[in-house]
This record gives C-alpha cells, sequence and structure tokens, in this order.
C-alpha cells in the first residue's frame, strides 16, 4: 500500500502541475476548435476579393530581350500595372514590355490601380502607406519589401499589401485573419515565427502535460478502494 506521505506528495504534484499548464490546455483546445470551426478561405480573405482579377488584354508587346538587348535575363514574368504590361525582370525591377521603361517602383497611384484589380468594388478606401520595415510580429512579416498598405474602411479593418517593387498583389489581413494568427501562435508556442513545432516551450508544455495525465491516472489507481482492496 502507498504511504499516506507519498499519496500526498503525487496529489499535490498533480494539482499544481494542472494550475500551471491548465491555461495553456485551455489555450490548446480554443484555438483547436477555432480552426476546426473556421473556413480557412475566409481567413484568407477570399471573401474580399473577386472571384476572377480584372485582366486587360494586350497587344504589340516587345519580347525583354529587344527591350534590353545588353540585359542578361534569367527569369522575368508579365503583369498588369494600372493598365499596363510591364515584365518583372530577374526579379529586380520592372520594365514596360511595350516601351522599355524601367521602373524601380510602382507609386500610390499605381497600388491603388493593382489593389482594384483583385479587391471587390465596393470598398471604400481610407488610406495608403508604404512600409519598408516588419517586426517579427507583424501581419505582413517575412514578406515582400518595401509594400503598399491599402486600407479599407470595413469593421473587419481590412488591409491589402501591394509589393511596391514588382507591384503584385500579395495578401489581405482582416480582423478574423488576425485571430486565427493569434490563436495559431498559441497553440504551436512559437512565438516568434509562429510555425515552429520543434521550439522548446512546446516540448517542455508537453512533456508535462504527460507527466499531469499520468500523474491523474496514478492518484486514481493509488486512491482507488478497489485497487487498494487487490494491492493493499
Amino acid at each position: 500500500m502507498v504511504k499516506r506521505k507519498t499519496a500526498m506528495n503525487i496529489r499535490k504534484t498533480h494539482r499544481y502541475l494542472g494550475i500551471f499548464i491548465g491555461i495553456q490546455f485551455i489555450m490548446w483546445t480554443v484555438s483547436g476548435m477555432y480552426f476546426s470551426w473556421t473556413d480557412l478561405d475566409e481567413i484568407h480573405g477570399d471573401q474580399f476579393k473577386k472571384e476572377t482579377p480584372d485582366q486587360t488584354s494586350f497587344s504589340d508587346l516587345q519580347a525583354p530581350s529587344q527591350l534590353a538587348p545588353d540585359l542578361e535575363i534569367s527569369s522575368v514574368n508579365l503583369q498588369e500595372i494600372a493598365g499596363e504590361p510591364y515584365y518583372f525582370v530577374n526579379e529586380e525591377f520592372l520594365l514596360n514590355a511595350r516601351t522599355g521603361e524601367k521602373l524601380q517602383e510602382v507609386n500610390k497611384e499605381q497600388a491603388v490601380a493593382i489593389a482594384g484589380r483583385f479587391m471587390k468594388d465596393d470598398f471604400k478606401i481610407s488610406g495608403v502607406e508604404k512600409i519598408t520595415e516588419t517586426g517579427d510580429h507583424h501581419e505582413y512579416r517575412e514578406n515582400l519589401l518595401p509594400a503598399y498598405v491599402i486600407s479599407y474602411e470595413t469593421d473587419e479593418n481590412l488591409k491589402a499589401y501591394i509589393g511596391a517593387v514588382n507591384g503584385s498583389f500579395r495578401a489581405v489581413r482582416h480582423r478574423d485573419w488576425r485571430w486565427f494568427d493569434f490563436l495559431w501562435m498559441t497553440h504551436t508556442m512559437d512565438y516568434e515565427g509562429r510555425d515552429d513545432f520543434n521550439n522548446l516551450i512546446l516540448r517542455g508544455f508537453s512533456l508535462l502535460g504527460l507527466i499531469t495525465v499520468l500523474s491523474g491516472f496514478l492518484l486514481w489507481f493509488i486512491s482507488s478502494p478497489r485497487m487498494i482492496k487487490l494491492f493493499g
């Protein structure tokens, strides 16, 4: 039979472990429920975007090698910027596909036009800002910079991000996405990059969780009258 002092120590360990990791257990459960009930397409902001982006048909385009014969081209991508065709060359700069004019960055007006191709027309713009850096917890972290942030007058605090260098539509951020991002951080316990499932905090709490469950089983075993009768 387990001594009373040993039983008390097991009970105390189980209780304090439960208090210590209980909040994290709640966050794991709440975030897991949120993820299972959430439509990822809505988190990505598809409900704010047009089903098919507006696309202009272009003609009389020149080949990149004709526009810049002295340039060694390793990559090229054709895209529309404010109704004009541009090549994004070598992932460095934009080249007008008709005139050969070089464009280092798009301006605010062009960024608004790019966003208008993708976002639904019933959203009113409340502001346009250019950003050159983001922190570890910024909603546009680890993305192409500099970029334009286009804010809209909505209850969801809706924002669209446009790459200034390549003129691409990069991301949509809104209230539900921010909740998802926060809960994902608490779920993975990666409070820096969000996506590292091998971090020490998560490993430590997982181990403590296992110990808590096992101590609960052990506590039941040593305090159950039937077990005491069988093994006492």
